[in-house]
C-alpha cells in the first residue's frame, strides 16, 4: 500500500516535522548546516525583485508578501509587470520591462527569476555581478555551457543561488533519497524517470502576427535567433520549443533527473554514456540536429534515453513506461528491493520497510513547517541569504545534474550515442555533439 503524506510524516518524521532532503557530503563540504526559520517580521524583510511575472511567479505570490518586500517587478510584457506590482508589491513595486533598472536598485536585497529558461542563466550571472543573492526557477540553465559560466560566476561572487527544483524540499522525494542511500532496495541496478506526457498539441501550425503593444518581443527572445512573434513561441508555450527551452526533458526532467541521480548515483560527476533508444520528433529534423520547421512546436515528444554511470547504474529517461504505476515519478529497482516515488505517493518494498523500520534521526532534514514545498523551498533560501550557507538546491549539484537532460537532448536531436567525460565535462570523439553544448547567441544578450 501507499503511503499517504500524513502516515509519512507522523510515523516515519514525527520529531523532526515535515521532511526534506540532506545534503550529499560533496554540498556539506561547501556549506554549513542552515537551520530552516520562520518568516522575518516585517520591519526586517528583505527587499525583492521578481524578474518574470508569468504562471509561476504567480504561484510563488500567495507567499512571498510574507517573507520579502516586492519592492520591483520585471517583465518584458509591460501588462504583467504592471498587473504584478499592483497585486503583489501592493501598488508601491517599481515595475519595468528591463530587469537591469531592477538591479540597479538600492532598495533590491535579492531576485526571484521566473522568466522563460533562455533568460535564466544571463539573468542570474547579472544578478550575481549586481551583488544580489538568487532564486532562479529551474532548469537553470539552456545549455551546458551556461551552467559552466553560471558556476563561475556563483563561486567568484559568493552570491547564495537557489535553484526552484522544490522537490528537495517536498516530504516524499527526501525520504526516498535516504531509502536509496540506505540500502532499502539494496544495490541500485535500474532507474527508470517517467517525465511525460507532453501536455502540447502536436501538429499545429502557427502564423506569425504583430506582437502585442505592451510586449518587448526583441528582448523576450533574447540570445534566441531573431524570428517573426507568433503567440505559442510565448509565455508558457515557450517550453515546446528548442530555441528557448528543452520540452519535458528539461521541463519535468529537471526536477525527476535531479532526484534519481541524487539517490542512484550521489558521488558520480555525471553518466558515462547517454544513448537514445527510441525517439519521436514532432517536426522533420536535418542531419545537424535541428528543426526544419519553424512554426509548430519542436521538442520531443516521445523517447527512450538510456545513461549509464560508472557505479553500474542504468538510468533510463522516458515519456511512459509499462512499468512505473503512474506517468509521471522515479522507480528505482534494485537487487533486493523496489521504490517508486511522485508528488502525491511513495510505494514499493523499501517504502513497506518504513513501517517496521522507521529511517534514523537524521537521515532526512527539516524543514519550515508550512504545507506547500514551494514556500519550504523559499524560507531556505532566505534563512541561507542571511546564514550564507549551501542551499537546498544549489547551482553545482544542479548544474551536475541538469546535464545529463541537455545531453539527452542533444542525443535525441542528432539520433546517436555520446560518450561523456563527466571530470572534464567533455563528449568524447564527436565534434558535432560538443558544438551543441554550446549555442549562437544573438548579439548584447550573450552569456559570460
Amino acid at each position: 500500500m501507499p503511503l499517504s503524506r500524513r502516515t509519512l510524516i507522523h510515523s516515519t518524521l514525527a520529531a523532526a516535522g515535515a521532511a526534506a532532503l540532506a545534503r550529499p557530503a560533496s554540498a556539506l563540504a561547501q556549506g554549513s548546516e542552515a537551520t530552516p526559520a520562520a518568516s522575518q517580521p516585517k520591519s526586517d524583510k528583505p527587499g525583492l525583485a521578481v524578474i518574470g511575472a508569468g504562471g509561476i511567479a504567480r504561484f510563488h505570490a500567495q507567499y512571498l508578501p510574507k517573507h520579502f518586500n516586492v519592492v520591483a517587478v520585471a517583465d518584458v510584457d509591460r501588462g504583467r509587470a504592471e498587473s504584478y506590482g499592483r497585486d503583489v508589491g501592493g501598488g508601491k513595486a517599481f515595475t519595468t520591462q528591463d530587469y537591469r533598472e531592477a538591479l540597479d536598485r538600492k532598495d533590491v536585497d535579492m531576485v526571484l527569476i521566473a522568466s522563460p529558461d533562455h533568460w535564466h542563466a544571463k539573468t542570474a550571472i547579472d544578478a550575481m555581478r549586481a551583488g544580489k543573492d538568487v532564486y532562479c526557477e529551474k532548469p537553470l540553465t539552456l545549455t551546458v555551457d551556461e551552467g559552466r559560466i553560471v558556476c563561475r560566476v556563483a563561486r567568484e561572487t559568493g552570491r547564495i543561488v537557489q535553484v526552484g527544483t522544490q522537490q528537495r524540499s517536498d516530504d516524499f522525494f527526501p525520504t526516498a533519497v535516504a531509502l536509496a542511500h540506505a540500502g532499502r532496495v539494496g544495490r541500485i541496478k535500474t532507474v527508470t524517470v517517467v517525465i511525460g506526457p507532453t501536455p502540447a498539441k502536436e501538429g499545429e501550425a502557427f502564423q506569425p502576427s504583430t506582437p502585442p503593444p505592451q510586449l518587448n518581443w526583441d528582448m523576450w527572445l533574447g540570445q534566441a535567433p531573431q524570428v517573426e512573434y507568433m503567440s505559442k513561441r510565448c509565455h508558457f508555450d515557450f517550453r515546446w520549443w528548442y530555441e528557448y527551452a528543452g520540452g519535458m526533458m528539461t521541463d519535468w526532467g529537471a526536477h525527476h533527473v535531479d532526484i534519481a541521480q541524487w539517490a542512484a548515483a550521489p558521488d558520480e560527476a555525471g553518466p558515462i554514456t547517454i544513448e537514445p533508444l527510441s525517439v519521436r520528433l514532432p517536426v522533420p529534423y536535418d542531419e545537424h540536429g535541428n528543426p526544419t520547421v519553424r512554426n509548430k512546436f519542436n521538442t520531443a515528444r516521445e523517447f527512450n534515453v538510456r545513461c549509464t554511470f560508472a557505479n553500474g547504474v542504468e538510468m533510463f529517461l522516458v515519456d511512459k513506461s509499462a512499468k512505473a504505476p503512474e506517468e509521471n515519478g522515479i522507480l528505482f529497482e534494485g537487487d533486493t528491493g523496489t521504490l517508486y516515488v511522485n508528488r502525491t505517493e511513495i510505494t514499493g518494498s523499501a517504502a513497506e520497510s518504513l513501517k517496521d523500520r522507521p529511517l534514523p534521526k537524521g537521515a532526512v532534514r527539516p524543514v519550515a513547517a508550512v504545507p506547500m514545498p514551494h514556500e519550504r523551498h523559499i524560507i531556505d533560501f532566505l534563512e541561507c541569504t542571511r546564514t550564507r550557507a549551501l542551499p537546498k538546491s544549489d547551482v553545482w549539484s544542479h548544474h551536475r545534474n541538469l546535464v545529463t537532460c541537455h545531453l539527452a537532448n542533444i542525443a535525441l536531436r542528432l539520433n546517436r550515442k555520446l560518450r561523456w567525460d563527466a571530470t572534464a565535462q567533455e563528449i568524447i570523439g564527436d565534434a558535432e555533439a560538443t558544438g551543441m553544448l554550446k549555442r549562437s547567441q544573438r548579439k548584447g544578450y550573450g552569456v559570460v
